[in-house]
This record gives C-alpha cells, structure tokens and sequence, in this order.
C-alpha cells in the first residue's frame, strides 16, 4: 500500500508539472498575439478581416494581358507591377495585403516585396514574407515597427492567370468573321480584387486608382477613368500599346474595371458626360447598342436630378460581354453586362428584352451614387445597396420610358417573386451581424433574392409612407454627408429622420424604430381585418404554419406596418398605422360597404379579411372592377391563392 501511494504522489506531481508548463506556453502565446492583453490567440494572418492599423492612399498598377496562350504551358497569363501607398494608423510590425493565385517575382535582396518610406524615414527592414493561402494574405513581417502617421509603400511583381473563371482578371471568348477572338475583361466584386494585384480588399479600405494597360496594337484598352494618353512600346521584342488612364475617384476594389479587346462602339454626350456603348463588332454594325446609348444619357440625367447630386465622372462607359457571371456590375466609370442584358436587336428581341436592358442600366447607373460614391462599410448590409438600385431602377426606367408603366411591374417582378421565399421558415433577416459575414463564401451568398427583391419592397414601403421628396431629401443629404466614405444603415435612416424632422411628418416612431422590425428579422405579417368588429391584427405568414421557427427575433415577429386603405373606392388620405399585435379601428366596421387595404401594395405585407369582406370584394370586381385599383386586382388574386395554401 505505501508503495503504490509513493508511485501515485509521483504521478501526480508529473501532471502539476505539466500543466504548469502548458499554461506557460499558452500564455506566452496570448503575449504574443494579444500584447498581453488577452482574449483572442489567432494569429492576425488566420483571421478573415484585415486589422486597421494600415490604410491605403493609392494604388499605381500596371497589367500586362497576354491575349495568346504561352506556348510552353498554354496557358493564358498576365504579368503586373503594383505599388501601392499606405498610411500607418498604429504602429505595427506586420503588413497584411490580400493576394489570391498571384505568383511573386523576388526581389534582389530575396523578398517578394520591396517597402520603402516617405520623406527623409526609412522603411523597417523584412524580417520574411509568405502567402497564407487559406485567408488569402501576403504576410510581410518586419524587424521593426512601422511608424504612426508614417506613409509607405508597398512595391510587388506578380504574374496570375488569365483564366476563364470569370472572376478577377479573366478571359471572354467568342467567335467572329470565323475565328475565336480574347478578351481580357475583369469582375473584381466581391472579393476578386486580390486575384488581380495584391490589394486591402475590403470596400472600407478606399484608395485612388493609376493604372496602365499594355495590349496589342489593334486591341483597346478601357479601366474607371477615361484614356490619357497611348504609346507605342517593345518590351523583350514584342509590340505593344501602353495606355494610361485618368486617376479614378477614391473608391472600393471592388469597383476597379480593366478590359482589352477588339470591340467598337458607339458615344454620344449627355451635358459634359461621354457616354459610351461597346461591344462586338458585328453587333454594333447591327445596331444592338443603339437603344443602350438611348437610354443612358436620360437615366443619368433622372438620377442627378433625384439625389440633386451632379454625376462624379467624365465618361459612363458600357460594355457587353460574352460571358459574364452577374447579370451586370456596377464598376464606376465602366460598367460590365452580360450581353443579353444591354444590347437590343430591333430585329429579334421582345419588348421584354427592351424592358430589361431598361431596368438593369437603371440599376447600375443608381449605384454611381448610392454604392460607389457612398459605399456601406461592410457585406452584411449588402441589402440596402442592392435593395436600393433596383427599387430606383424602376424609377429610372419610368423616367427614360414614361409610356410603360414601367414602375406597377416592382409588384410582379419583386414584391410578389420575394414573398415566396420569405415565407418560408429557411429565410434569413436583411441585416447580418458583421461578425457573421467573413468568409468569401459567405459574403457571396447575402446576393440573394431578400437582398434585392425585400430589399426593393422594403425601401419602396418606406419612402411611401414618408412621402417620396421628403424620402430625397433625406437621402441627398445621406449622400452628401458620406461622399467617397463608407457608413452604414443606420446612418441613411439618421438622415432621414431629419428630413422627416425638417417636413414634420408625422410618424408614430423614429425611422430607426419603425425600419428595425422589418430589417432585422426575417419574414413579414399577413393582416387581417374584421370588418363584422373593426379589429385588425397581424401574425407572422408561412406557408406552413406548422414550420418550426428556430431564429428568435427581439421583435417577436412583429411589425410596426404602415395601412393604406379605402372604403367603397374612397381612399383614406391618412395612413393607419398596426403598432402592435391587434388594434381597433372602428372605420373599418362596414356594414355593406367593402374595405380594401394596401393600397398599390406599397405595404410589404399580405391581407386577409373575414368572409363577408371577401365576398363584397369579389361582388365589386364582378360588377365595376375599375373600381379597385389595377395593383390592387393583382394582390387579390396573389393573396388570396397563397392564404388558401
């Protein structure tokens, strides 16, 4: 018994042992990474978010595409040179810049970088330098800090893929006059830049852009800022053009545009703006670009007028491209399509194609301002800049084509398509905590059909019930207010809550209060009124009411919701607003008149009404439908197919 008790002190004093040590080393670890302060030991490399201590000023980029495949490998390349100045906000030893499928050139004295300083200061000598391919970094570490309120900058040699990925610097291939022709056309949203040059790729991190194209002669060159200048040039024998490109605005990576092809294309001037349609020959000699360069210049004009912000830029470049994995994107200054969606062939397409190639330029043409000009200051509000341009489209293509009616299709094409998925218990809130959103995937899949359809709905609710100059207004000064900056939502409904303020509308609540149920939680309210009583309630709708909704909501899925109504085809001026689970309103005790709700369906909600109400309604639209709104007729139908699911 002693013996075994010996043995067992001894083992028990190897374990104290060893913990002390293991504890020992995890807080050394925590030193090294948290400065002693504790909390969080990931490495900053292995994090997804870039650390603020670095923020860049300018980039200066030159690419080189090459529009054969080298003959060893055959591969399509592109060879760069990038530099890019930094400002140090905090002292740091570690520089992070992300870099995606670049291969670095090295330097002489062996890095893959070369870091210098502004003024008379030196730049910290690299300690070393590697890619961290999971997070997507270039990791430089140096043997000194850098220097708070110190500029730097950053110079690299990198060679990428001209893959045909569709994503950063890609390839478009088509067939022409019986032969396969390249371009060189980029998509750097979301998260593509770093595929390109190595960059801070978060749309916060704005800079200037220099860039320089080298391409064949024969080829043009298109980026964000018009042409300077273009020379004739050999490098290692070869025959180029290298043109050079006016700075760009102080904008997001995101929005970086670098083409080369063999296109033509057609202009016009709308005011001092150079409005530009390009495309593949034979397609302009058809004359496909010719209704896109129509509608343009009336588009930009509409907008400048509904932000009462001039256009920033000097040229508005448009380009139909063969393949193409959005439908278009919004790149300041040089916007990318997918063919079928800017080009219109009098000759084949359908009024709907001409509808489309409407919209779609409206909608990237919204976003010069509200998404380049102001940029949210992260992807878990993808919603509002998407949600956003494609209500507004509506508004740019009824402007630029005033006969259609252009603006009753939101309802069909977005209010109606959205509820489907909506109410199902899978959907998700239009706003994520910024926490959640780190990973490229997952900032791809906040483009969905809530963030620009609910989105739409939404946006176009509110400005209903605000009233749309007061909405303007408050949006103008939103855009004023943050120009070539990054913000958030909560900032726009600031902005408009002082307008509302300036234009004493009455409301039952702040903006924020009001917006916050239908933003942060997923779904939206049937209502329901009882005409036999005057009480009207709300209920979250789902197509299966038996779902299990695991997502708790602090509103306890409730809405504070705007009701437009009428009684008999009389329509009530004021809006009645539903604050809270139930409510009376004692004007909607009928007898035998009918009470219609949701006028127009500006309301992101659906109605049910009790038995008799319906029959009443369906009375009136059998005898006098006109008597009931055109949008209205649609909701009937809609609503009433999807409560009887």
């Amino acid at each position: 018994m002693g013996k075994r008790f010996k043995v067992s002190w001894l083992c028990v004093l190897c374990v104290v042992l060893a913990l002390v040590s293991v504890a020992t080393i995890v807080t050394l670890w925590t030193i090294a990474f948290t400065g002693g302060k504790g909390g969080d030991v990931t490495a900053p490399w292995d994090r997804y978010r870039l650390p603020t201590a670095l923020i860049p000023e300018f980039y200066n980029i030159t690419l080189w595409p090459r529009l054969m495949p080298n003959p060893n490998s055959s591969l399509y390349i592109f060879t760069g040179w990038s530099t890019v100045q930094f400002e140090c906000r905090e002292a740091t030893d570690l520089i992070l810049i992300h870099s995606n499928k670049l291969n670095y050139t090295e330097m002489k004295d062996g890095h893959l970088v070369r870091l210098t300083a502004g003024g008379a200061e030196s730049a910290p000598i690299i300690k070393s330098v590697w890619l961290q391919l999971e997070t997507q970094y270039l990791v430089i570490q140096l043997r000194s800090k850098l220097t708070s309120g110190q500029k730097y900058q950053l110079y690299t040699e990198f060679t990428g893929e001209l893959a045909d990925d569709l994503a950063g610097f890609y390839r478009s291939e088509y067939e022409e006059d019986g032969g396969r022709k390249i371009v060189a056309t980029s998509q750097m949203h979301p998260t593509h830049a770093r595929k390109t040059f190595p960059c801070f790729d978060e749309p916060a991190m704005k800079a200037v852009f220099h860039i320089t194209l080298l391409h064949p002669p024969g080829t043009i060159a298109l980026s964000n800022g018009m042409e300077t200048g273009s020379a004739a040039i050999t490098i290692d024998g070869q025959a180029l053009l290298q043109t050079r490109f006016e700075e760009t605005k102080k904008m997001s990576t995101y929005l970086l545009a670098i083409i080369v092809s063999d296109y033509a294309h057609l202009n016009t001037t709308q005011g001092n703006i150079q409005i530009r349609i390009w495309a593949r020959r034979k397609t302009i000699e058809q004359g496909q670009g010719n209704y896109a360069l129509n509608v343009t210049g009336p588009i930009l004009d509409f907008f400048q007028s509904y932000y009462d912000i001039s256009y920033p830029l000097r040229k508005s470049d448009q380009i139909a491209l063969p393949d193409f994995y959005f439908g278009a994107m919004e790149n300041w200054g040089l916007v990318t399509y997918r063919e079928t969606n800017l080009l219109y062939d009098p000759e084949t397409s359908s009024n709907s194609n001409k509808e489309t190639t409407a919209t779609i330029i409206a909608h990237e043409l919204a976003h010069m301002w509200f998404g380049n000009l102001v940029t949210l200051r992260w992807w878990n509000e993808v919603w509002l800049n998407e949600g956003f341009a494609s209500y507004v489209s509506y508004l740019g293509a009824d402007f630029a084509e005033p006969d259609w009616n252009v603006k009753d299709l939101i309802v069909l094409d977005d209010v109606h398509k959205v509820f489907a998925v909506d109410a199902l218990a899978s959907s998700h809130p239009l706003t994520s905590e910024e926490d959640s959103i780190t990973l490229p995937g997952q900032i791809m899949e906040q483009f969905d059909t809530i963030s620009y359809s609910k989105g739409a709905a939404v946006l176009r609710m509110l400005s209903d019930f605000l009233s749309e100059s007061v909405f303007r207004q408050g949006l103008s000064s939103y855009l004023r207010d943050f120009s070539y900056a990054n913000t958030n939502g909560s900032s726009l409904w600031n902005h408009l809550q002082m307008a509302v303020k300036d234009n004493n509308v009455a409301l039952p609540d702040q903006v924020d209060a009001i917006m916050n149920p239908w933003v942060l939680q997923m779904g939206f309210p049937v209502v329901t009124i009882d005409t036999s009583t005057g009480k009207v309630s709300q209920k979250h709708f789902l197509l299966d009411p038996e779902s299990n909704i695991t997502v708790q909501s602090p509103y306890r899925y409730e809405w504070v919701i705007p009701v437009r109504w009428m009684k008999d085809g009389d329509i009530c001026e004021d809006i009645w607003w539903l604050m809270e689970k139930e409510a009376l309103n004692v004007d909607m005790r009928t007898g035998p008149s009918w009470v219609l709700a949701n006028i127009n369906v500006t309301g992101y909600y659906r109605v049910n009404y009790d038995l008799g109400n319906w029959e009443r309604l369906f009375s009136q639209l059998s005898t006098d439908h006109q008597a009931i709104p055109l949008i209205n007729r649609a909701q009937l139908v809609d609503d009433a197919f999807n409560l009887a699911r």
